[in-house]
């Protein structure tokens, strides 16, 4: 006797909606640095304690060391973070730490000033002094100060065009280490033999220190030699002070940034709080406590984001029996653009080729950038419902030629299915869930 086949079985679209917000907020609580930091502050030392840093948590992680270091303990400092991201620091009405708001993704003066006074700071410590760093996501475009014979323009030029290019972090950091003053280690040898610890809040696959921020404190790997081939493959044109300084440190060595080995790192900590697999494993707890089961894929998805959201598409459909269910990733995606584009970031991107591949299957899937912006627009990211199409059809849309204009804030923006957080102050990369078995009504 054939057996009768089990019902579907759906939730309705605006629980999955709420679901899927949900499970976002909990995968940014779980980087909040007044929860994370405060376990990993050491004890203060003899002399005195300098707080220098950048990226997007910096004003957060600042006022968290604020909030518990202990009031008899010097304590001075200076980071910076994007503009609109920066918030009160003070405790008992005493401001310690000075926070300054710079430009990001391109670097800008204030952020290479505030690069340089870090470095003259850092080099008056002495053997009985602390120095905390503070680093997060968007700390190589914050603490940005060109090297001799480049320029702030020149500088900008390169960044932009690796960007556009669609070269991974991991390349641009690449070649933003070799150009800036601070970073590659360079924190680490202003030093001048005190202690430091680099508390890092992770927003590149893998958590390297060297990548994260493009590793102030870290030791460096990459040589010159190494940034102008990750330049010439991608095409760039190179400005002359560019060009001219590369092909220089190339040739010499001693010009380089410091190498793993090199005596200054021998007091020198790098610690990583958070990371993309603690909040993705929060959202995955989240799901559970609503009684959807979730699985973990990946928390180093990186490519292409309309590839991604392919392969992604393709899961959905070999799972599509196993309902419901949670599929949560997390990562990076790259978008490369083409001269004439649009508005959108990497994660609305992922959404829009996600929705096309999907078509009118039962499932539904939020991507968002967990600093609360999505490449350079004012949303985290957006929501798709296996009603996506058809309310785009009904407005007249066209997500096949959007897509190809990279216009996906457009689409969702016409949609009213952008997520709209403003700046979380924290950032371990990208967050993706998509959710299986959920009705249209």
């Amino acid at each position: 006797m054939a057996c009768e086949s089990s019902p579907e079985v759906y939730m309705q679209t605006e629980r999955a909606r709420q679901l899927l917000l949900g499970s976002f907020h909990a995968a940014v609580a779980a980087a909040d640095p007044a929860r994370i930091l405060p376990p990993h502050l050491p004890a203060p030392p003899c002399g005195r304690t300098l707080v220098v840093g950048g990226g997007k948590a910096a004003a957060s992680m600042a006022a968290a060391v604020e909030a518990h270091w202990p009031d008899d303990a010097p304590l001075s400092g200076l980071v910076v973070t994007r503009y609109q991201h920066s918030l009160p620091t003070q405790r008992n009405e005493v401001s310690r730490i000075e926070v300054i708001e710079a430009s990001h993704p391109l670097p800008d003066g204030r952020g290479e000033a505030a690069a340089l006074r870090m470095l003259q700071q850092a080099s008056q410590l002495g053997p009985d002094d602390l120095l905390l760093a503070l680093i997060s996501g968007g700390g190589s475009s914050l603490l940005a100060a060109p090297v001799e014979g480049v320029t702030l323009k020149e500088l900008r030029q390169v960044t932009k065009a690796l960007l556009h290019a669609g070269a991974t972090i991991h390349d641009i950091n690449t070649v933003r280490k070799h150009l800036t003053r601070l970073s590659g280690g360079r924190l680490a040898q202003a030093v001048n033999g005190a202690r430091g610890l680099a508390l890092i809040i992770s927003d590149v696959v893998g958590d390297d220190p060297t990548h994260i921020a493009s590793g102030p404190c870290a030791p460096d790997p990459t040589s010159c030699g190494d940034a102008l081939k990750r330049l010439h493959r991608f095409h760039i044109t190179l400005p002359p002070g560019v060009t001219q300084f590369l092909e220089r440190c190339a040739a010499d060595p001693r010009a380089d940034t410091p190498k793993p080995g090199a005596a200054c790192f021998a007091h020198m900590e790098n610690r990583v709080i958070a990371n993309a697999r603690g909040s993705l494993l929060a959202a995955v707890d989240y799901f559970e406590r609503h009684g959807i089961p979730a699985v973990l894929l990946s928390d180093t998805v990186s490519g292409d984001a309309q590839a991604v959201a392919r392969q992604h598409a393709a899961l959905v459909h070999a799972l599509a029996r196993r309902q419901p269910l949670a599929l949560i990733s997390g990562g990076e995606t790259t978008v490369t653009l083409r001269p004439q584009h649009g508005r959108g970031g990497r994660n609305t991107e992922y959404l829009l080729a996600l929705a096309l591949a999907l078509r009118d299957t039962p499932a539904a899937a939020i991507a968002c950038d967990t600093d609360g912006i999505d490449g350079s627009e004012d949303n985290a990211g957006a929501l798709i419902t296996p009603d996506t199409l058809a309310r785009a059809q009904a407005k007249g849309l066209r997500p096949d030629v959007l897509l190809a204009m990279h216009d996906s804030h457009g689409f969702f923006s016409a949609l009213g299915d952008l997520v709209l957080t403003g700046p979380t102050r924290t950032n371990v990369n990208d967050y993706q869930a998509l959710l299986v078995g959920v009705d249209r009504n």
